[in-house]
Protein backbone atom coordinates (compact mmCIF):
# COMPACT_ATOMS: atom_id res chain seq x y z
CA UNK A 1 0.00 0.00 0.00
CA UNK A 2 0.90 3.51 -1.08
CA UNK A 3 2.14 5.83 1.85
CA UNK A 4 1.21 9.64 0.58
CA UNK A 5 2.88 11.82 3.14
CA UNK A 6 2.31 15.99 3.07
CA UNK A 7 5.64 17.28 4.35
CA UNK A 8 4.19 20.49 5.51
CA UNK A 9 4.10 24.02 7.26
CA UNK A 10 2.78 27.61 6.80
CA UNK A 11 6.17 28.93 8.19
CA UNK A 12 9.13 29.75 5.64
CA UNK A 13 12.61 28.37 5.81
CA UNK A 14 11.76 25.23 7.87
CA UNK A 15 13.44 22.33 5.25
CA UNK A 16 10.77 21.07 4.15
CA UNK A 17 11.66 21.13 0.37
CA UNK A 18 15.20 19.57 1.53
CA UNK A 19 13.41 17.13 3.76
CA UNK A 20 11.40 15.91 0.63
CA UNK A 21 14.29 15.75 -1.31
CA UNK A 22 16.17 13.55 1.14
CA UNK A 23 14.05 11.16 2.22
CA UNK A 24 12.97 10.52 -1.22
CA UNK A 25 16.47 10.26 -2.81
CA UNK A 26 17.40 8.03 0.17
CA UNK A 27 14.34 5.47 0.34
CA UNK A 28 14.88 5.27 -3.55
CA UNK A 29 18.18 3.88 -2.85
CA UNK A 30 17.04 1.49 -0.06
CA UNK A 31 14.85 0.01 -3.39
CA UNK A 32 11.59 1.59 -2.64
CA UNK A 33 9.85 3.31 -5.60
CA UNK A 34 9.05 7.04 -4.94
CA UNK A 35 7.26 9.99 -6.54
CA UNK A 36 8.40 13.56 -5.53
CA UNK A 37 5.17 15.91 -6.12
CA UNK A 38 6.08 19.74 -5.68
CA UNK A 39 3.20 21.91 -5.22
CA UNK A 40 5.42 25.23 -4.29
CA UNK A 41 5.26 28.12 -6.96
CA UNK A 42 8.42 28.57 -6.03
CA UNK A 43 9.28 25.01 -7.39
CA UNK A 44 12.42 24.81 -5.50
CA UNK A 45 11.95 20.86 -4.92
CA UNK A 46 11.64 20.97 -8.98
CA UNK A 47 15.44 22.53 -9.03
CA UNK A 48 16.71 20.48 -6.68
CA UNK A 49 17.14 17.33 -8.83
CA UNK A 50 16.04 19.10 -12.84
CA UNK A 51 18.77 21.31 -14.23
CA UNK A 52 15.81 22.45 -16.60
CA UNK A 53 11.96 22.89 -15.83
CA UNK A 54 9.96 20.72 -18.05
CA UNK A 55 6.46 22.72 -19.59
CA UNK A 56 4.07 20.78 -18.00
CA UNK A 57 3.94 21.03 -14.58
CA UNK A 58 2.17 20.34 -11.68
CA UNK A 59 -0.79 23.20 -12.54
CA UNK A 60 -1.22 22.32 -15.88
CA UNK A 61 -2.72 18.79 -14.10
CA UNK A 62 -4.53 20.56 -11.46
CA UNK A 63 -6.16 22.80 -14.10
CA UNK A 64 -7.38 20.24 -16.42
CA UNK A 65 -4.57 21.42 -19.30
CA UNK A 66 -2.81 18.01 -19.64
CA UNK A 67 -2.71 14.99 -18.04
CA UNK A 68 0.32 14.56 -14.94
CA UNK A 69 3.90 14.46 -15.83
CA UNK A 70 6.09 12.74 -14.19
CA UNK A 71 9.47 12.48 -14.87
CA UNK A 72 12.27 10.10 -13.99
CA UNK A 73 14.99 11.64 -11.48
CA UNK A 74 17.15 8.51 -10.98
CA UNK A 75 16.72 4.69 -10.05
CA UNK A 76 13.09 4.03 -8.18
CA UNK A 77 12.88 7.92 -7.79
CA UNK A 78 10.35 10.47 -9.85
CA UNK A 79 9.20 13.60 -10.02
CA UNK A 80 5.86 15.72 -10.83
CA UNK A 81 7.42 19.02 -11.13
CA UNK A 82 6.26 22.73 -10.49
CA UNK A 83 6.52 26.21 -11.99
CA UNK A 84 5.65 29.71 -11.12
CA UNK A 85 2.15 28.76 -12.58
CA UNK A 86 1.27 27.41 -9.25
CA UNK A 87 0.59 30.93 -7.82
CA UNK A 88 -2.53 30.87 -9.84
CA UNK A 89 -4.06 27.79 -7.94
CA UNK A 90 -6.29 29.53 -5.97
CA UNK A 91 -7.88 31.59 -8.27
CA UNK A 92 -8.57 28.83 -10.05
CA UNK A 93 -9.62 26.71 -7.46
CA UNK A 94 -12.48 28.96 -7.13
CA UNK A 95 -13.52 29.30 -10.26
CA UNK A 96 -14.27 25.28 -9.68
CA UNK A 97 -16.93 23.31 -8.26
CA UNK A 98 -14.69 21.94 -5.43
CA UNK A 99 -10.78 22.45 -5.99
CA UNK A 100 -9.70 20.74 -2.99
CA UNK A 101 -9.53 17.33 -3.90
CA UNK A 102 -7.74 17.79 -7.60
CA UNK A 103 -4.36 16.42 -6.43
CA UNK A 104 -6.11 13.18 -4.81
CA UNK A 105 -7.80 12.91 -8.21
CA UNK A 106 -5.07 13.22 -9.92
CA UNK A 107 -2.87 10.55 -7.22
CA UNK A 108 -5.53 8.04 -7.15
CA UNK A 109 -5.21 6.51 -10.91
CA UNK A 110 -1.10 6.04 -10.53
CA UNK A 111 -0.14 6.30 -6.48
CA UNK A 112 -0.40 2.45 -6.05
CA UNK A 113 2.38 2.53 -8.47
CA UNK A 114 4.78 3.73 -5.75
CA UNK A 115 5.84 3.09 -2.26
CA UNK A 116 5.98 6.50 -1.06
CA UNK A 117 4.24 9.69 -2.87
CA UNK A 118 5.99 12.90 -0.67
CA UNK A 119 3.83 15.90 -1.12
CA UNK A 120 6.43 19.57 -0.81
CA UNK A 121 3.53 21.77 0.33
CA UNK A 122 4.40 25.54 -0.25
CA UNK A 123 4.99 27.92 3.74
CA UNK A 124 1.01 28.75 2.99
CA UNK A 125 -2.47 27.18 4.31
CA UNK A 126 -3.87 28.57 0.91
CA UNK A 127 -5.33 25.71 -1.45
CA UNK A 128 -2.26 23.81 -2.65
CA UNK A 129 -1.82 22.81 0.44
CA UNK A 130 -5.46 21.46 1.56
CA UNK A 131 -4.96 19.58 -1.57
CA UNK A 132 -1.94 17.93 -0.04
CA UNK A 133 -3.86 17.23 3.13
CA UNK A 134 -6.86 15.74 1.30
CA UNK A 135 -4.85 13.44 -0.58
CA UNK A 136 -2.19 12.56 2.13
CA UNK A 137 -2.32 9.51 4.44
CA UNK A 138 0.02 11.00 6.45
CA UNK A 139 1.21 14.54 7.95
CA UNK A 140 4.72 15.63 8.41
CA UNK A 141 5.76 18.95 10.08
CA UNK A 142 8.55 20.40 9.23
CA UNK A 143 10.07 22.68 12.08
CA UNK A 144 13.13 24.59 13.99
CA UNK A 145 13.03 24.46 17.59
CA UNK A 146 12.31 28.20 17.73
CA UNK A 147 9.56 29.93 19.33
CA UNK A 148 7.89 31.25 16.56
CA UNK A 149 7.71 28.24 14.28
CA UNK A 150 6.48 26.10 17.32
CA UNK A 151 3.83 28.83 18.09
CA UNK A 152 2.56 28.82 14.54
CA UNK A 153 2.23 24.74 15.07
CA UNK A 154 -1.67 25.29 16.30
CA UNK A 155 -2.98 26.69 13.09
CA UNK A 156 -1.64 24.16 11.26
CA UNK A 157 -3.25 21.08 13.62
CA UNK A 158 -6.36 23.13 13.64
CA UNK A 159 -6.18 22.49 9.31
CA UNK A 160 -5.48 19.10 9.95
CA UNK A 161 -8.72 18.53 12.31
CA UNK A 162 -11.14 20.41 10.10
CA UNK A 163 -9.66 17.96 6.75
CA UNK A 164 -10.22 15.10 9.13
CA UNK A 165 -13.70 15.87 9.97
CA UNK A 166 -15.25 17.00 5.84
CA UNK A 167 -12.18 15.54 3.44
CA UNK A 168 -10.26 12.89 4.57
CA UNK A 169 -10.79 11.12 7.96
CA UNK A 170 -7.92 8.85 7.64
CA UNK A 171 -5.31 11.81 7.75
CA UNK A 172 -2.95 11.55 10.76
CA UNK A 173 -0.06 13.29 12.31
CA UNK A 174 2.12 10.60 11.83
CA UNK A 175 5.52 12.50 12.64
CA UNK A 176 7.32 16.18 13.66
CA UNK A 177 10.36 16.68 12.19
CA UNK A 178 13.19 18.69 13.87
CA UNK A 179 15.65 20.66 11.10
CA UNK A 180 18.04 23.38 11.56
CA UNK A 181 19.15 21.94 14.86
CA UNK A 182 22.24 24.19 16.60
CA UNK A 183 21.83 22.55 20.20
CA UNK A 184 21.16 26.16 21.74
CA UNK A 185 19.52 26.80 24.69
CA UNK A 186 16.14 28.02 22.96
CA UNK A 187 16.68 24.69 21.09
CA UNK A 188 16.85 22.53 23.74
CA UNK A 189 14.19 24.03 25.38
CA UNK A 190 11.62 24.40 22.48
CA UNK A 191 12.54 20.72 21.40
CA UNK A 192 11.64 19.74 25.12
CA UNK A 193 8.06 21.49 24.40
CA UNK A 194 7.50 19.91 21.25
CA UNK A 195 8.36 15.93 23.35
CA UNK A 196 6.00 16.54 25.77
CA UNK A 197 3.44 17.87 23.77
CA UNK A 198 2.91 15.82 21.09
CA UNK A 199 5.20 12.58 22.51
CA UNK A 200 6.38 9.46 20.29
CA UNK A 201 5.23 11.76 17.34
CA UNK A 202 8.15 13.72 17.10
CA UNK A 203 11.08 11.69 15.34
CA UNK A 204 13.86 10.40 17.59
CA UNK A 205 16.47 12.35 14.59
CA UNK A 206 17.08 16.35 14.73
CA UNK A 207 18.30 17.48 11.33
CA UNK A 208 21.74 19.41 12.61
CA UNK A 209 22.83 22.81 10.92
CA UNK A 210 25.23 21.53 7.89
CA UNK A 211 27.05 23.32 5.23
CA UNK A 212 26.50 20.23 3.22
CA UNK A 213 22.63 20.40 3.13
CA UNK A 214 22.55 23.95 1.32
CA UNK A 215 25.78 22.65 -0.92
CA UNK A 216 24.06 19.52 -2.08
CA UNK A 217 21.53 21.44 -4.49
CA UNK A 218 24.01 22.71 -6.38
CA UNK A 219 25.44 19.29 -7.95
CA UNK A 220 21.77 18.70 -7.76
CA UNK A 221 22.70 15.84 -5.27
CA UNK A 222 20.92 14.56 -1.73
CA UNK A 223 23.29 15.49 0.57
CA UNK A 224 24.16 11.46 1.05
CA UNK A 225 25.43 11.67 -2.44
CA UNK A 226 26.87 14.51 -2.46
CA UNK A 227 28.90 14.80 0.97
CA UNK A 228 28.64 10.50 2.93
CA UNK A 229 30.53 11.59 5.82
CA UNK A 230 28.81 15.02 6.50
CA UNK A 231 26.58 15.10 9.82
CA UNK A 232 23.64 15.69 6.94
CA UNK A 233 24.07 12.69 5.26
CA UNK A 234 23.99 11.05 8.69
CA UNK A 235 20.93 12.40 9.70
CA UNK A 236 18.68 12.04 6.70
CA UNK A 237 20.07 8.55 6.55
CA UNK A 238 18.77 8.47 10.38
CA UNK A 239 15.52 10.09 9.46
CA UNK A 240 14.43 8.02 6.86
CA UNK A 241 15.42 4.73 8.46
CA UNK A 242 12.78 6.08 11.24
CA UNK A 243 10.41 6.44 7.91
CA UNK A 244 10.93 2.79 7.26
CA UNK A 245 9.99 1.84 10.39
CA UNK A 246 7.06 3.93 11.32
CA UNK A 247 5.71 2.87 7.65
CA UNK A 248 5.95 -0.74 7.44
Amino acid sequence: MSRIIAFANHKGGVSKTTSVANVGALLSQKGKKVLLVDLDAQANLTDYFLKERPEESIYNAMAGISPLHVTQIAKNLFITPSSLSMAGIDRMATESRDGTGLLRELLRPIEKEYDYVLIDCPPSLGIATINALVAASDLYICVTAEAIPVRGLKMLIDTLEEIKKRKNPDLKLSGIIITRWGARNLNKIMEEGLRKNFGEVVFNTKIRENISIAEAPTAFQDVASYSPASHGAEDYKALTEEILKRTR
